[in-house]
């Protein structure tokens, strides 16, 4: 009975993520600036694209850092540690629903 309680722990250590990657990707939002609003066309409703078409461009949205790493191309880790530097900003690269309804919300205003 030993040997089983030992291996099922060392087996359910292994199959646990590495704790050791602390990034919390909650912990707070990045400015996150749009300079090509097309990249948005697949998550906005024309009437949304109109009227943001319509902003001064580039725009910033504050999104989390999880989005933020997604859009931008770049890794939550490093966006975690420029947050505890100072303020994590980046520019989209792409667009997402997250990204776009943080425009949405922020700028725009407007119900989907």
């Amino acid at each position: 009975m030993r040997k089983f309680v030992i291996a099922a722990a060392a087996l359910a250590a292994a199959a646990t993520p590495a704790v050791a990657q602390n990034v919390d990707l909650s912990g707070g939002l990045v400015d996150v600036t749009v300079q090509d609003v097309s990249i948005l066309n697949d998550f906005l409703n024309d009437t949304q694209i109109a009227a943001l078409n319509n902003l001064n461009v580039p725009v910033t949205v504050q999104v989390p850092v999880g989005v933020a790493a997604n859009v931008c191309g770049v890794t939550a880790n490093v966006l975690a540690q420029s947050k505890k530097t100072g303020d994590a900003a980046c520019t989209a690269t792409s667009g997402s629903n997250a990204l776009a309804q943080s425009v949405n919300k922020q700028l725009l205003s407007q119900k989907k």
